[in-house]
């Protein structure tokens, strides 16, 4: 399909993409529709970035315009969960857009960090729409304000990061009150086994659609290493902002504490910077990603998770002021540069005790990332490790205390930050928190994520390493993206 007008979808739909001047749909949407129309279940695989949200909320808003009912009181026609307040505030905001021409369409979102007793006032009458994430969407259930047996269709979005968030608890309960006959949308960035298996129980005979960004995407992102000293890295900072040419800056930070920190150093160096992370309020995430969005805010300082959703172009450098601990977070957060055909910049300070996720993130990308050593006292031996690594090329192990349970408890934390003290040394600060995983860990084998392929999709031609949705090549030709709904 080469024109949304090739796929069959309603009138009012067609306007409202031709309003948003929407033509060509992207490689997600040109395989989703199509299938979603016919109301086969899907698996699919893609990253934020590729035009997810719209292959599965116009053929949703198609679906609605045609099977035209009143939704019972309480009760909601389609249901989206999504792993954060962010994301699920975007997914809301697409449907909104593309279903502005089609009355009555009622989209009501449930997330955490606002009152709840909003959410219940509007869920009261019924909505066509429910988008939600999952702790937020069983409190209102326990209060009786949500009756979910009228579900139609339910859309699991970034399965993999609510894996890493420790939902998929919640998840199963929320599937187990839903009717059997339904049509279910499935999509994760990555395939580990622990989705692949909840995959299996949820969907039937589903079709499977799996693209990558154009590996493009990657190519015009320039990556470099700068091997510093801890001490060093605020410094660092302060100069590259002065030194580059920046748009919008992200910069990653492990832990809540540290992105604060990271803030409060470079207004005393005269920068204008703010944080996102799971301490701050819905409102002032809100507020910041709105400044960061119309540009009025050039650097914004997010953790892993907080970030999950961010959804802006235009960012032109992405710092990882601490590397991340899991290999395929390095491929997210680079991401978020060079969209809509733009250049990017991803720059890595990697300290002496980070030199061990380094290796790991050049083995699992396969590339050498070039780097600069600004090391106090001169070059130290590249083998140098990050206090006593695993073999799976975690940080070393942790302790924590399960929220729900007693004791001390050991393990891997796929997902959020390390706290407390490991083997390499004082953990950074607070660990970044889901939303709802009482009593859960949200940890999975020692192997790390499988890639996209276990649900058997093919993932793209050439050569080079599938990581979570992103096609890391040799570099080819420019290839330019068709202006098409996120």
């Amino acid at each position: 399909m080469t024109n949304f007008n090739d796929f069959g979808l309603a009138e009012p739909i067609l306007r409202a993409l031709t309003e948003e001047n929407y033509s060509t749909p992207t490689p997600i949407q040109a395989q989703t529709i199509p299938f979603a129309l016919q109301g086969r279940d899907i698996v699919g695989i893609a990253q934020t970035g590729t035009g997810k949200t719209a292959s599965f909320a116009l053929p949703i808003l198609n679906h609605l315009m045609k099977m035209r009912m009143r939704p019972a009181q309480k009760a909601c026609r389609v249901l989206v969960l999504s792993p954060t307040r962010e994301l699920s505030g975007q997914i809301a905001d697409s449907f909104r857009a593309y279903g502005r021409h089609i009355r009555p369409m009622a989209i009501e979102l449930a997330i955490g960090g606002v009152p709840i007793n909003r959410q219940v006032r509007g869920m009261a009458r019924g909505v066509e729409v429910l988008v939600a994430t999952p702790g937020r969407l069983l409190d209102l259930v326990n209060q009786r304000a949500v009756n979910l047996q009228q579900v139609e269709i339910l859309v699991l979005d970034e399965a993999d990061r609510m894996l890493d968030m420790g939902f998929i608890r919640d998840i199963r309960k929320v599937v187990a009150m839903l009717p059997k006959q339904r049509q279910t949308l499935f999509f994760s960035a990555t395939m580990p086994g622990e989705i692949a298996k909840l995959a299996g129980e949820m969907l039937n005979d589903p079709a499977s659609v799996s693209v990558t960004p154009e590996s493009t995407t990657v190519e015009r992102i320039t990556q470099s290493v700068i091997l510093t000293d801890r001490a060093s890295k605020p410094g660092l900072l302060v100069d590259m902002l002065k030194t580059e040419t920046v748009d919008r800056v992200l910069v990653f930070t492990r832990t809540k504490h540290g992105a604060d920190k990271v803030v409060n150093q470079l207004e005393k160096s005269g920068f204008a910077a703010a944080a996102i992370h799971g301490n701050k309020s819905q409102n002032q995430r809100e507020r910041v990603l709105a400044q960061f969005r119309d540009g009025s805010l050039r650097i914004l300082i997010a953790t892993d998770i907080a970030a999950r959703g961010i959804d802006v172009d235009g960012i032109s450098h992405v710092v990882n002021y601490d590397l991340p601990n899991i290999p395929e977070s390095y491929v997210h957060r680079i991401g978020r540069t060079a969209r809509a055909g733009r250049d990017g910049v991803a720059i890595s300070f990697c300290d002496h005790e980070e030199n061990a996720f380094l290796r790991d993130i050049e083995r699992t990308i396969r590339i050498k990332i070039p780097s600069t050593d600004k090391r106090t006292g001169g070059p130290r031996a590249a083998a140098e490790p990050a206090g006593r690594h695993h073999a799976n090329g975690r940080n070393g192990e942790s302790r924590h205390r399960g929220r729900g349970g007693n004791g001390q408890s050991r393990g891997h934390q796929n997902g959020g930050q390390r706290n407390g003290q490991g083997h390499g040394g004082q953990g950074q600060g607070q660990q970044e928190r889901p939303q709802r995983a009482k009593g859960q860990h949200s940890g999975q084998p020692s192997g790390g994520r499988q890639p996209a392929a276990a649900v058997g999709a093919a993932a793209g031609n050439g050569q080079g390493k599938d990581i979570g949705g992103m096609k890391f090549m040799q570099r080819g030709q420019n290839r330019p993206r068709s202006h098409a709904p996120r």
